[in-house]
């Protein structure tokens, strides 16, 4: 097995992390292979049925090019603050050139302990790393910029949590692995040559177009404030909750990073909270976006020494505005609305309050709302009276029935990653069963379209699926 290596993160110096190999997964198994995800790195998907790919994504032999390691950071847990986190459990094994000479973060979640474990064993769980697998590529699929999984490897090794539990090994790939909590690590410490070669780094690699402006960093906060505004809206939009939205947590791209305890809204209630280990609710949906903000702002706090005066406050502003113009257009869309016109955004908060009120189910209603027998099933006075106010609307748009219809379907996806489909596919593999691993990451390769076969996956959870509590345990 041959893989482009090209690791420029491991030349930046000891400062920024700590070299090392992984603890082998002992008895190591193929659990799942994610064929697209091979196509990323330009690695043949047949290439990880192999035994080479099951020794070196088990962390017992590396090839060549691999240069292990594992990165120092800091971050804004649940909003304290803590100095020296890093990675705890995981390695970035390499950066690999892939598809159009773009680069890949190759990291094996559960590598073992490293100096950042803080006294814990270092592994990830089959349980956890079932569902970062699937909740990345399902991410993904709707739209929703995150990191991509490449494969999942079980063991037998025990590993205790909340009960007994078997290791597990996910191999996760990004476009970095930067976090919010590197530039805080390295500011505030007080490592200020550091701190700016880590965002010289970042423009390098990830944003090129920005190093030649006269404030790059000022230019590079204000990138990565938008960015991160319109991932949430996206969440928002399509009812994802993350659950942890700490600032280590946070990818310099923008993208959805660190799967844990997040949840698809089923009964819309915008105080969900997805996260039992947050009975205070900081990371509910509804407070999502004030939270992105508040993760910029300490992002624009450790970037101070290399940042103007003033930049913070426009940053605010900006986040805001490109927050609200990404959200209410997604809104728009799920309604079959084109350009947002005064009251739109009032038609929206309206129909959110109505469901809130029926407790009905987000996905399911959005998905139906073109249809007849959906609006004969809301027959209370109030829903009346909001399809004569969305008739009204629909009537300044130029578009037909049908291509409204088609519109509407490829923005309302028939399919969602549950946390009761999660919990069955969990179940079956803890019994060494993993074919609802597979058959879920193929359903929600293509979350939009009809699938006659698949038709119970479209369903509201079952009774013992609906109050299902997931914590930061992993």
């Amino acid at each position: 097995m041959k893989l482009n290596f090209d690791n420029p993160y491991a030349k930046l110096g000891d400062a920024f992390s700590a070299k090392m190999s992984p603890r082998p997964l002992p008895n190591p198994r193929m659990v799942s292979i994610n064929r697209l995800g091979a196509d990323l790195i330009g690695l043949d998907p047949d290439a990880l049925s192999s035994d080479a790919a099951l020794q070196f994504f088990s962390g017992a032999e590396m090839i060549d090019g691999a240069d292990p390691l594992a990165m120092v950071y800091a971050g804004h847990q649940f909003g304290g603050y803590s100095p020296r986190l890093g990675d705890g459990r995981g390695l970035l094994l390499g950066q690999v050139r892939g598809a159009e000479d773009k680069l890949w973060d190759l990291h094996l979640k559960g590598a073992g302990p490293t100096p950042f474990c803080r006294g814990a064993d270092g592994r990830a769980v089959l349980r956890s790393s079932i569902r970062e697998y699937l909740a990345s590529e399902a991410l993904h699929h709707l739209g929703i910029p995150t990191t991509r999984a490449l494969c999942l490897i079980g063991s037998d090794e025990p590993v205790m949590r909340e009960k007994l539990e078997t290791a597990a090994g996910l191999i996760r790939l990004s476009e970095s692995h930067v976090r919010f909590g590197t530039f805080e690590y390295f500011s505030y410490t007080d490592q200020h040559d550091q701190l700016k070669q880590l965002a010289d780094y970042v423009l390098e690699i990830h944003y090129p177009d920005l190093a030649s402006d006269p404030s790059p960093y000022d230019r590079m906060l204000m990138e990565v404030a938008g960015r991160t505004a319109e991932m949430i809206a996206q969440w928002q939009a399509f009812g994802f909750a993350h659950g942890v939205m700490n600032t280590d947590n946070m990818s310099i791209l923008g993208q959805t990073f660190d799967y844990g305890p997040y949840g698809f809204m089923e009964s819309f209630d915008p105080g969900y909270i997805c996260n039992h280990s947050d009975p205070g609710g900081r990371y509910a949906f509804n407070q999502q976006p004030n939270i992105g903000l508040w993760n910029c702002l300490a992002l624009a706090h450790a970037l101070k020494p290399l940042i103007l005066p003033g930049t913070i406050e426009h940053m605010r502003g900006y986040y805001q505005t490109r927050f609200f113009e990404r959200y209410h257009g997604l809104m728009n869309g799920k309604l079959g609305l084109g350009d947002v016109q005064d009251g739109d955004p009032e038609l929206v908060d309206r129909l959110l309050t109505l469901m809130e009120d029926h407790r009905l189910d987000y996905t399911i209603f959005f998905r139906g709302l073109s249809d007849p027998a959906s609006r004969a099933a809301q027959n209370t006075t109030a829903f009346k009276d909001w399809y004569a106010a969305y008739d009204t609307r629909l009537a300044l748009e130029q578009t037909t029935p049908e291509q409204r219809l088609h519109s509407m379907q490829a923005r309302n996806p028939k399919y969602i990653l549950r946390n009761y489909l999660v919990q069955t596919a969990i179940e079956q593999a803890e019994q060494g069963d993993f074919a609802e691993v597979d058959r879920l990451l193929i359903l929600l390769q293509n979350p939009f379209d009809d699938q006659p076969d698949m038709q119970a996956y479209a369903a509201e959870p079952p009774d013992w699926g609906r109050h299902l509590e997931v914590s930061c345990s992993s």
